[in-house]
C-alpha cells in the first residue's frame, strides 16, 4: 500500500511539473511583451496580431495533436512539447524581425496545444490508474507556474534589461522541470475510453464494438457526448477568459470603483479559482464530477447575475468571487471526461476550449460596444449557465474514489 502511494505521489509531482511548465512558459513571454514590442518596434495592431498568432496556432493544433497523441502517446508528446516550448523562448528572444516573431508565436501555440492535451491525458490516466482525484490540484499548479514566471520576470528586469538573458534563464528552468518530470510520467496504456460495454455515445455495445474501437487508429467523427463536452469547455473558458479581461473595466466604469480598487476584480476571481482548484478534488470525490460542474456553473451564473442587478463595488466583488469559485473546476472535470473518450476527443475538446478562451473576450467587447458592458457581462453569466446545460448531457463516469492530498 505504501509503495502504491509513493508511486502515485511521484507521478502526481511529475505531471504537476508539466502543468507548471505550461503556466511558466506562457507567463514568461507575456510578462515581457512591452520589451518585445519595443525591440521589434511594433504598433498596437501588430502586437495584437502577434498574440493572435499564438492563439491561432493553439486553436489549429487539433489535427496535429490528435495524430501525435495516437502515434507517440501522452508521455512522449508531453516531454517533447515541453522541451519545444523551452526552445521557443530562446527563438523568440533571438527573433530579428516581426515575421520571424509571428512564426515563432504560431509555433508556440502549436506547442501549447500539444502539451495541454498530453499533460491532461497524463492527469486523467493518473486518476484512472490510482482511483484518486487529482486533476483540479494539477490545474492549480498552472497558476503557480504563472506566478513564478511573474516573479522571475520582475527579478530579471531589475537585474538586466536583456530579454535574451531572461528567456535563457527561463528556458533552462523549463528544461530542468521537464527532465525532473521524465522518469515518473505514466507509461503508455490503451487510450481511455467509455465504460466497458458502452460506445462513446453511452450506448450499450458488445465485445465486437470494443475490439473495433481498439483497432481504430484514424481520426473519426466526434461523438455526441464529445461535442457536449466541447460545448461545456467552450462556455466555461468564455466565462473564464472574459472575467480575466473585463472585470477590472467593469469595476471602474460600471461599479464606480476607484483606481486603487478596480484591480481587485481580477484578483478576487484569480484567488477564488486557485483556492477552488486546491479543494475541488475533495468535492469531486464526495459529490462527483457531474454535480461539481453543474452546481458550480449555476453558482457562477447566479453570482454574476446578482452583481449586475445589485450594482456597486461590494456586490461586484461577491459576484466575481462566485464566478471564480464556481467555474474553477469546470475545465479539470471536462478534461478528465474527454480523456476517457480517447486522444481524438481530448484533442478536440482542448482545441474548443482554446477557441472559447480566445473568442470570449472579443465577443464580450462587441456586445459591450453595441449596448453596454453590463449586457456584455450578462452574456458571461449566460455562458456560465450554458455550462450546466451541456454538463447535463454528458454521461459522466466515476473512476476516482479518494482525494489526493497535497
Amino acid at each position: 500500500m505504501l509503495l502504491v502511494r509513493d508511486e502515485f505521489r511521484r507521478a502526481q509531482l511529475a505531471i504537476a511539473a508539466l502543468f507548471c511548465v505550461l503556466g511558466f512558459q506562457y507567463a514568461t513571454w507575456a510578462a515581457r511583451l512591452p520589451a518585445l514590442k519595443s525591440k521589434l518596434d511594433l504598433s498596437e495592431a501588430e502586437l495584437g496580431l502577434l498574440l493572435m498568432a499564438c492563439g491561432v496556432g493553439a486553436a489549429a493544433s487539433f489535427p496535429l495533436v490528435a495524430a501525435l497523441s495516437r502515434r507517440w502517446g501522452s508521455q512522449r508528446l508531453a516531454l517533447l512539447s515541453a522541451l519545444f516550448l523551452g526552445v521557443l523562448l530562446l527563438a523568440l528572444a533571438a527573433a530579428p524581425n516581426y515575421p520571424v516573431a509571428l512564426a515563432v508565436m504560431c509555433a508556440d501555440g502549436l506547442g501549447v496545444g500539444c502539451l495541454n492535451v498530453a499533460m491532461n491525458a497524463q492527469g486523467a490516466a493518473l486518476e484512472s490508474r490510482h482511483r484518486r482525484t487529482a486533476m483540479s490540484q494539477l490545474h492549480a499548479t498552472f497558476s503557480a507556474g504563472s506566478l513564478g514566471a511573474a516573479l522571475l520576470a520582475s527579478g530579471m528586469s531589475a537585474l538586466s534589461h536583456s530579454v535574451a538573458l531572461h528567456f535563457g534563464v527561463a528556458a533552462v528552468l523549463v528544461i530542468l522541470l521537464t527532465l525532473y518530470a521524465q522518469p515518473s510520467l505514466l507509461p503508455e496504456e490503451q487510450p481511455a475510453g467509455p465504460p466497458p460495454g458502452e460506445t462513446a455515445d453511452g450506448v450499450a455495445g458488445g465485445a465486437e464494438g470494443g475490439a473495433a474501437a481498439k483497432k481504430r487508429r484514424t481520426w473519426t467523427v466526434p461523438s455526441r457526448v464529445t461535442l457536449w463536452m466541447g460545448g461545456a469547455m467552450v462556455f466555461g473558458t468564455v466565462a473564464e477568459g472574459a472575467m480575466n479581461d473585463w472585470s477590472a473595466l467593469y469595476m471602474k466604469e460600471v461599479a464606480d470603483a476607484s483606481a486603487r480598487l478596480a484591480p481587485l476584480g481580477i484578483a478576487v476571481v484569480s484567488v477564488m479559482m486557485v483556492l477552488a482548484r486546491l479543494f475541488a478534488d475533495g468535492w469531486r470525490t464526495r459529490w462527483g464530477d457531474a454535480r461539481v460542474v453543474r452546481v458550480g456553473s449555476v453558482l457562477a451564473a447566479a453570482g454574476l447575475a446578482f452583481a449586475l442587478l445589485a450594482g456597486g463595488v461590494v456586490p461586484a466583488l461577491i459576484g466575481f468571487a462566485c464566478m471564480g469559485l464556481g467555474i474553477a473546476a469546470v475545465t479539470p472535470c471536462v478534461y478528465v471526461a474527454a480523456a476517457r473518450q480517447g486522444p481524438d476527443a481530448l484533442a478536440l475538446v482542448a482545441a474548443m476550449g482554446t477557441t472559447g478562451l480566445l473568442a470570449g473576450p472579443p465577443v464580450i467587447g462587441f456586445i459591450a460596444a453595441g449596448s453596454s458592458l453590463v449586457w456584455g457581462m450578462a452574456a458571461v453569466a449566460v455562458s456560465a449557465s450554458l455550462v450546466s446545460v451541456c454538463a447535463s448531457r454528458i454521461r459522466w463516469t466515476a473512476t476516482a474514489v479518494t482525494e489526493a492530498k497535497v
